[in-house]
């Protein structure tokens, strides 16, 4: 799994903005609140195209190496 920090992640209203994006784009993921992790099973392109999406909806993700 190749993981995004999302610390501007707030509420459970963020998670379901960010679960329908990814979901609706075919990526499967794992989102974790608590931690302000995105998890996506996946290759690095996968992780590129969550990031794109994560960052659309006016988040500031961060690639963690």
């Amino acid at each position: 799994m190749k993981v995004l920090n999302v610390p501007d992640m707030q509420c459970q209203n963020c998670v379901k903005k960010i679960d329908e994006a990814l979901t609706k784009a075919d990526l499967k993921h794992e989102i974790n609140l608590e931690n302000k992790t995105v998890s996506i099973d996946g290759c690095d392109n996968c992780l590129a195209k969550a990031y794109d999406i994560v960052k659309e909806l006016g988040f500031t993700p961060e690639k963690n190496a």
